[in-house]
C-alpha cells in the first residue's frame, strides 16, 4: 500500500496497513536539524511521511526590506518563521466594491502543485491548501477589523465570505483538472478559550458559505480535511454536518480530546491529530513524546479513520529529536492491529 492509498483509505475510514502521518507545516529549521540541506519534499520522502502539503502560488513584490505586497493587495512582513504577518486594505463596502481579487486561473497559480504531482503522484498523498470562509476575509480586512465588523458591519463580512467561497471553488476546479484528490482548509474558527465569534454569528454570517464551499469541494470529487484550532465544541456538529471527510487537530490545549470526538463522530469522519506541539513536542522529553504518541494511537486508531500528526504543525520551536521520536513511535506501534 503506497502513501496516497493509505491516506485516502484513512479518510474513507477503511482498513489499512498502518496509521498514516503528515503535517501542514514542517519548519525548515527542524528539517535542517534532522536532515541537513534537504528540501521539505526530500525530507518527507526520506522520513517516510505519507503526505505532501502544497500551497497555491501568489507573486509577491518587495516594497521594502522584509516587507512584501502580494497579489491580494495585502502587505506581508516576514520573519524567520514560516508564517507572515499581513495587513489588509478593505475597511468599507466602498473598498470592497472597488476590489478585484487575483485571477484563480492564472498560469502560475498552481505551478508548485503541477511540479509536486509530476514527481510524487502515486507515491505520496498530495494535499492542496485552500481556504473556506475566514482566512481570506481576515487577510483582506485584518484580524482586528474583521472581528469588529462581525458585529458592526455583518453585510460586508458576508460579501467577503462569498468572495472567498467562489474563489476557492474556482481554484478547486482548476486543481482537479491537474489531478489533485485531497484538499484541506486551514481557516481557524476558534482559540483555546472558545470561538472567535458567537455561535449565532458563525451560523448567520459564516456557515452558509462554509456549507457551500465544502459541498462544492465534494461535488468535484475531492476528499476534504477541515483544520481549525481551538475549542470548537459549540459548532462541531455543524462542521461535521457540512460533509467533511476529516477533522483536525482536535486541539488538546483547548479542551478538545480524541476519545470524545471519535466516540461521537468516528462513524462519519476521520480524525487527524494530536501530539501536543505547544507543550510536549516543544518542551517535553523524548519519553514524554513516546507516551503521548502511544496514547494518541490508542485513542484514535481503533476502528480505522485516523491520521497521526502534531496538534497543529512542526513549528520552529519543536525539538527535532522529539519529532523524530514521534515518527519512530508510529513506525514501531502504528501498524494494524494496534498493539501497545
Amino acid at each position: 500500500m503506497n502513501s496516497e492509498e493509505r491516506v485516502i483509505k484513512a479518510l474513507r475510514r477503511e482498513e489499512i496497513d498502518r496509521v498514516p502521518t503528515f503535517e501542514w507545516i514542517i519548519d525548515k529549521k527542524v528539517i535542517n536539524a534532522i536532515l541537513p540541506g534537504k528540501t521539505q519534499e526530500e525530507f518527507i520522502y526520506e522520513m517516510n511521511i505519507d503526505g505532501i502539503v502544497v500551497e497555491v502560488d501568489y507573486i509577491k513584490e518587495e516594497i521594502k526590506p522584509g516587507v512584501f505586497k502580494n497579489e491580494w493587495g495585502t502587505i506581508e512582513r516576514f520573519s524567520e518563521e514560516e508564517h507572515s504577518i499581513s495587513h489588509g486594505s478593505i475597511r468599507t463596502q466602498e473598498d470592497f466594491d472597488k476590489y478585484e481579487p487575483p485571477n484563480p486561473c492564472s498560469t502560475h497559480r498552481l505551478k508548485a502543485l503541477e511540479r509536486i504531482l509530476k514527481k510524487y503522484k502515486g507515491k505520496k498523498a498530495i494535499i492542496l491548501h485552500l481556504n473556506d470562509v475566514l482566512s481570506i476575509p481576515r487577510k483582506l480586512m485584518g484580524y482586528e477589523h474583521l472581528l469588529m465588523s462581525i458585529a458592526s458591519d455583518p453585510s460586508l463580512v458576508k460579501n467577503l465570505v462569498d468572495l472567498s467561497v467562489d474563489y476557492n471553488l474556482r481554484l478547486a476546479k482548476e486543481a482537479v483538472k491537474k489531478g489533485i484528490k485531497i484538499v484541506f482548509t486551514g481557516d481557524d474558527f476558534a482559540y483555546d478559550k472558545g470561538l472567535l465569534m458567537s455561535p449565532q454569528s458563525f451560523e448567520d454570517i459564516f456557515y452558509p458559505g462554509f456549507l457551500k464551499v465544502m459541498r462544492g469541494f465534494k461535488e468535484l470529487g475531492l476528499y476534504v480535511i477541515k483544520h481549525t484550532d481551538g475549542n470548537i465544541w459549540p459548532i462541531i456538529d455543524k462542521i461535521v454536518d457540512s460533509g467533511i471527510d476529516c477533522l483536525d487537530p482536535i486541539d488538546p490545549t483547548a479542551g478538545m480530546d480524541i476519545p470524545s470526538v471519535k466516540s461521537k463522530y468516528g462513524n462519519r469522519i476521520a480524525i487527524k491529530g494530536n501530539v501536543d506541539c505547544a507543550r510536549t513536542l516543544s518542551f517535553g522529553t523524548k519519553e514524554n513524546v513516546v507516551m503521548e504518541t502511544k496514547q494518541c494511537l490508542k485513542d484514535g486508531a481503533p476502528g480505522w479513520g485516523y491520521i497521526l500528526s502534531s496538534s497543529n504543525s512542526i513549528h520552529s520551536g519543536v525539538k527535532p529529536e522529539n519529532y523524530v521520536a514521534m515518527l519512530e513511535t508510529l513506525k514501531k506501534c502504528g501498524r494494524y492491529p494496534i498493539e501497545l
